[in-house]
């Protein structure tokens, strides 16, 4: 009688056994423009309230889910930069892709997802007091962790890292390096609301901005958005990759990435694994189309990005913009994405401001893959030296879509002016708040890794508890091949 080895055993054995394709190093081609969508500034997700309170926020990251076919997009702390409560969410989406050409079609959202904690929504409201966290949150990064599916979420305003379930409902929160807190440091006393006081830190609303995850889902890389204050910040030209253990929580070291150059707000928004220690990069400065932005001289650019030979800095410091002897940053291997170069007749020709979101999507039938890009539009919204907050209507069939917009109350259709000169202004079919944009690219990326799903701990030792039976099994084999 043959015998046979119980089907989880034998099942888990098979995952266990398996032979690992050959590793290839990541080489990432030039990509090519396919085309772009621009989504309407006052479209709504699918939570409830007012118009205004649903009004679709944009893409501060992207991450297509491979193993589940899932598009998400994630919106930041809301309109008001931090002024009006807001409870932060995520959009779980679908976009039509067609396999042979990577065109893009048909956006729409299926699922709105706000985060809590306890059963409390985490808001966008800055800190208060300012030296208290609390449930002020700013998602600026996304990924989906493939062990478990959970939602992880880096935030500008700690700079944290967050682990969310899948209804949005908090499960943990990672523990923030000491040297990236913002705070004086001849005290200690932090700061999370503003630079006030900080002499060392994250920047003010330049916290973790980007995540990626690691193919296995052991990783997680959350990238500072710009130079510390004790590094140099606005003027400075390293930024911080932490390296996140996703089981104990724990940063187990930090990289450096040079920026190509310093000023006009430049800085990361978005990063993106290729595979163990391979990345995409978008570095990008704060021009462009957008709002309360210098249009001209926008500089958007990705890069592959490799961390291999790049010195672990946890313990160290770039003091005056000068890195240590020996310590050498993270290698730029070659430009991949120019997103300035393309733009859309929709938009009047001009690049937006905000290139915050950048993904691999689904693989194309001829084995190229799909890159996407989004921008953020801040919800359309501005604010007054006062800090009184409007809605911006702009007129993109101008040259200069800036010189006659219209600001209006929030949500409101009347009421507005004009925003050079303040005279009363009626809103015409011209006029649209600031669109939400994707950007379709093709590339064709060799040894490129998906994150896929992995056994946890506990189905690794019963791996294991089958590989003990299955030898068992052969030891007491016939010679006649029959157990």
């Amino acid at each position: 009688m043959r015998r046979h080895v119980p089907l989880l055993a034998a099942g888990l054995l098979a995952a266990t056994v398996a032979p690992a394709p050959a590793a290839r190093a990541q080489r990432v081609q030039s990509a090519s423009f396919v085309n772009g969508l621009t989504i309407p500034g006052d479209a709504l997700d699918l939570s409830d309230g007012s118009d205004f309170d649903r009004r679709l926020g944009f893409f501060s990251d992207l991450y297509y889910d491979r193993r589940r076919g899932e598009w998400w997009g994630l919106s930041d702390r809301g309109p008001g930069g931090g002024v009006l409560p807001y409870a932060t969410r995520v959009q779980r989406f679908t976009l039509q892709v067609d396999g042979a050409t990577g065109r893009i079609s048909d956006y729409r959202v299926l699922e709105t997802i706000k985060f809590t904690d306890a059963g409390v929504p985490l808001n966008g409201l800055a800190p208060a007091p300012s030296d208290v966290l609390g449930n002020a949150f700013d998602p600026e990064g996304l990924v989906v962790n493939p062990r478990n599916g959970h939602l992880l979420v880096s935030d500008e305003y700690g700079p944290s890292l967050y682990e969310f379930d899948r209804d949005g409902a908090i499960v943990r929160r990672y523990a923030t390096p000491a040297n990236l807190v913002p705070r004086d440091a001849a005290t200690g006393t932090p700061n999370y609301a503003g630079n006030a006081g900080n002499t060392a830190g994250k920047a003010s609303n330049r916290g973790f901005e980007g995540l990626a995850v690691s193919p296995d889902g052991r990783h997680a890389y959350a990238v500072l958005q710009s130079a510390m204050l004790d590094e140099g910040a606005g003027s400075g030209r390293y930024m911080r990759i932490v390296k996140f253990d996703t089981q104990t929580g724990e940063a187990v070291g930090q990289y450096l990435y040079e920026l190509d150059t310093a000023g006009q707000g430049r800085g990361i928004s978005a990063i993106v694994a290729l595979g163990n220690e391979r990345f995409l990069v978008l570095e990008r400065n704060n021009r462009g189309l957008g709002v309360g932005a210098t249009l001209g001289g926008a500089d958007k650019v990705v890069y592959a990005v490799d961390l291999a030979a790049a010195t672990d800095v946890s313990d160290l410091a770039v003091t005056g913009g000068v890195l240590p002897d020996g310590v050498r940053p993270a290698r730029k291997r070659a430009r991949v994405v120019d997103l300035d170069a393309d733009v859309l007749p929709e938009l009047g020709g001009h690049s937006p401001e905000k290139w915050e979101g950048l993904a691999v999507g689904p693989r194309l039938d001829d084995g190229r893959y799909l890159l996407l890009a989004g921008t953020d539009n801040d919800y359309s919204v501005t604010q007054s030296g006062t800090g009184t907050q409007f809605d911006v209507w702009l007129d993109f069939s101008l040259a200069d879509p800036y010189a006659s917009s219209i600001q209006c109350p929030l949500g409101e259709t009347t009421g507005c002016v004009f925003t050079t000169g303040g005279q009363p202004a009626t809103l015409t079919a011209a006029y649209a708040l600031l669109p939400g944009v994707l950007h379709a690219y093709t590339a064709r990326i060799d040894g490129y890794r998906a994150p896929t799903t992995v056994p946890e701990p506990a189905t690794l030792a019963l791996t294991a508890l089958g590989v003990a039976a299955l030898g068992a099994l052969r030891a007491r084999r016939r010679p006649d091949g029959d157990a």
